[in-house]
């Protein structure tokens, strides 16, 4: 797939998406460049505000099969992988398969579930595998976490360890809609007999993996990767951040950035592609110092500060 269709199928993804979610552009791009950049996206935002219909709406346009796990306080790592069952008649055991076997999963509420069942999805996320008893068993391909949690209500919670968010390739959220968007989306109620919108399959399975490929293709300047580079690494010497973003952020920089472009209809990435996604990708990977914590310094404010103060290369296509 060349890169003129691949933007064409994207930008027709995320306007089929806002015929059933009422949201920013911005954050239902960040979602889509986190499918097609092969990462996961952690949606952080109050309950209501249509984190689940933005999942389930995001795998029904993009014709893959979807799953969604509820995490309590008593959720087990098997209820999420699967386990082996007895079959008396065949006197075998037989692996039934989890919920994680889905090419979409929306691991809601992720933070209720204790640390060891949230565990269970580091594997999944990072290898695309899952290891019972011993076997390994394969996850669909292609396979994407879409996680939530709400940023209000912490009793009873417990809270996402650095290593997890780190696996987060993206983390956004949906926010309250304005005025007019929430009128829309009354008007959008009333037009309809069912609570949530049926939205057809825009692709397939290998039509997100033809748009994956595609963004393997995209160019990128000597000059940008040095500005990527330059990115992350500020992070770690600004006086407010304890530890700044891993090389392991800082490639998943490089290919949202990539995924971005595509968007946008080019075949290199830009500047500009990258300042536009840097918030999203980076921002949850900082971890403050004490002091910062105590004033509640705001990891967006580093970010941008960061942006602000380096020099944005010019550039030309390059060869």
């Amino acid at each position: 797939m060349d890169i003129g269709e691949a933007s064409k199928r994207c930008n027709a993804v995320l306007s089929h998406l806002q015929r059933a979610v009422v949201a920013d552009e911005a954050v239902l791009e960040d979602v889509l460049v986190g499918v097609l950049a092969g990462g996961h996206v952690l949606l952080e935002d109050v309950p209501g505000t249509g984190k689940t219909l933005t999942a389930r709406s995001l795998a029904a346009t993009l014709g893959l099969d979807f799953a969604r796990i509820q995490f309590t306080p008593d959720l087990l790592p098997s209820d999420i992988t699967g386990t082996y069952v007895y079959d008396e008649h065949e006197q075998s055991f037989d692996f039934r398969r989890g919920p994680i076997f889905a090419n979409v999963v929306l691991a809601d509420e992720i933070n209720r579930a204790p640390p060891k069942t949230q565990a269970a999805l580091l594997e999944a996320m990072e290898e695309e595998q899952v290891t019972v008893e011993g076997d390994t068993h394969r996850l669909p391909e292609p396979f994407f976490v879409l996680a939530t949690q709400n940023p209000v209500e912490q009793e009873g919670t417990f809270e996402l360890p650095e290593a997890q968010v780190d696996r987060f390739t993206i983390k956004t959220a949906l926010g309250y809609p304005d005025r007019d968007g929430e009128v829309e989306i009354l008007d959008r109620r009333l037009g309809r007999t069912t609570q949530t919108p049926d939205l057809d399959a825009l692709l397939s399975p290998d039509g997100v993996r033809a748009l994956r490929a595609a963004c393997e293709t995209v160019r990128v300047g000597d000059d940008v990767v040095e500005y990527i580079a330059d990115l992350a690494r500020a992070t770690r010497d600004d006086h407010r951040v304890h530890a700044g973003v891993s090389p392991r952020g800082t490639q998943r920089l490089l290919e949202v950035s990539r995924a971005r472009a595509i968007i946008g209809g080019h075949d290199f990435v830009t500047p500009t592609d990258v300042k536009r996604v840097a918030q999203s990708v980076l921002a949850h990977r900082l971890v403050l110092t004490s002091q910062a914590t105590v004033e509640n310094v705001d990891r967006h404010r580093i970010i941008a500060d960061i942006v602000d103060g380096l020099v944005v290369p010019t550039i030309e296509e390059p060869a």
